[in-house]
């Protein structure tokens, strides 16, 4: 992996709060992620994680604070690109084309998003499915046409807004053990938002907890256990439970 001194992405006292309301969702939240590095931003309902993710996309503008992230970015790439719960696949483009929907606008010949698309099906196990609609597919298949769209801009971070809480349990297993191969060959950070205690410690290399009214993040620990994992490790289970009691 790439580098991790300088933070990547940096979260210096941002804030957010809705129209017409009065109190914000979140206050003075701080942190940094480093390039290549994989957090995971856990919370309950309703404290923000969501709107944080979306504050770091661009999508909404934080209310106060700043938001440092890369916006310089060579030829055919975008400084970051979101995964989301709900896939979004276009039902009227199959799946090459909702694949390379994100490239358009990035200066790449026929050629090259050709070759983009082929390189990330081929990395999400999908080579042989492009020419299928999206309704011919399953829904942990769609969730991994989701992140290889994501991936074909090749973004220096990953933005993960609870991607697997809409798939059982056994696909969810296989999309989190592939998830972490595809980020330890690639070189890209992580910032993985979701409400699952367990899969945030079994992911992550770094957990943040957001909590209070308005939100804050009350804890950010390294998690204690090297790659690969394994899900019955009682260590990780501890610190799972030192990520609960923080709640």
């Amino acid at each position: 992996m790439s580098d991790r001194h300088e933070p990547l992405l940096q979260l210096r006292d941002v804030g957010y709060h809705y129209p017409n309301s009065k109190r914000p969702v979140f206050d003075e939240l701080t942190f940094s992620i480093g390039a290549g590095e994989f957090v995971a931003l856990v919370g309950g309902s309703g404290v923000g994680k969501s709107t944080v993710l979306r504050c770091v996309a661009g999508l909404i503008e934080p209310s106060m604070g700043h938001i440092d992230k890369p916006v310089h970015t060579a030829k055919g790439t975008r400084p970051s690109a979101v995964v989301f719960q709900d896939t979004r696949l276009l039902p009227w483009r199959r799946i090459r084309a909702n694949v390379g929907y994100g490239l358009s606008g990035l200066g790449l010949s026929r050629a090259e998003r050709d070759a983009r698309i082929d390189e990330v099906l081929e990395l999400i196990g999908m080579a042989e499915l492009g020419d299928r609609w999206p309704h011919e597919i399953s829904g942990g298949q769609a969730q991994r046409v989701g992140l290889a769209r994501a991936l074909a801009v090749r973004p220096h971070i990953l933005l993960m807004d609870e991607p697997f809480s809409a798939v059982d349990a056994l696909t969810r297993t296989r999309l989190q053990d592939e998830l972490l191969g595809i980020w330890q060959r690639l070189n890209m950070a992580v910032l993985f938002v979701t409400h699952d205690i367990a899969e945030a410690a079994y992911l992550a290399e770094r957990v943040c907890v957001m909590r209070g009214t308005p939100a804050q993040v009350v804890f950010d620990e390294t998690v204690p256990a090297s790659y690969p994992r394994q899900r019955d490790d009682r260590d990780l289970n501890a610190f799972a439970q030192r990520v609960a009691d923080a709640l």
